[in-house]
């Protein structure tokens, strides 16, 4: 009878899958904050111009609208200013959780090519050991009588 095959870092591979699972969840996470603060950029971009051409449409503005205009122009442009600052913190964190990501599939991968080339070579094992055992009982077996 063939005794199981039992891969001696079966825990160590679970423990990277279950941190591959994590990186992958973080990236996500990174993906989608990313997403999120585009469509903000977008959005406050859109605003600065729909607010821009709701100014030179209107038609003989006083110096208080001037006044107005030029104070909510500047703090929407701060505010894009911010956006696309933290837009490409969110890039640079996206970058990091990928390549974390990565490393940790490498890290998995690599045990699991082990544990599948160390099957194969039990599975070897094993049919030479039954051979072997079946090459010595068909001898016994089938001695030729002495006289």
């Amino acid at each position: 009878m063939a005794k199981p095959f039992r891969f001696n870092l079966e825990r160590i591979l679970d423990i990277r899958t279950q941190l591959e699972e994590r990186a992958r969840m973080e990236l996500g996470k990174a993906i989608a904050a990313h997403h999120a603060q585009e469509r903000e950029v977008l959005r406050l971009k859109n605003e600065l111009a729909a607010r821009e051409a709701s100014m030179a449409q209107k038609k003989d503005p006083t110096p208080g609208d001037f006044w107005l205009w030029r104070a909510y122009r500047e703090r929407l442009v701060y505010d894009i200013a911010q956006a696309e600052l933290k837009l490409e913190e969110l890039a640079e964190a996206r970058e990091r959780c990928r390549e974390a990501a990565v490393a940790r599939s490498k890290d998995r991968k690599l045990l699991d090519k082990l544990k599948t080339k160390k099957a194969a070579r039990h599975v070897i094992e094993q049919n030479i050991a039954e051979q072997n055992e079946n090459d010595e009982m068909a001898s016994v077996r089938y001695q030729p009588p002495s006289y």
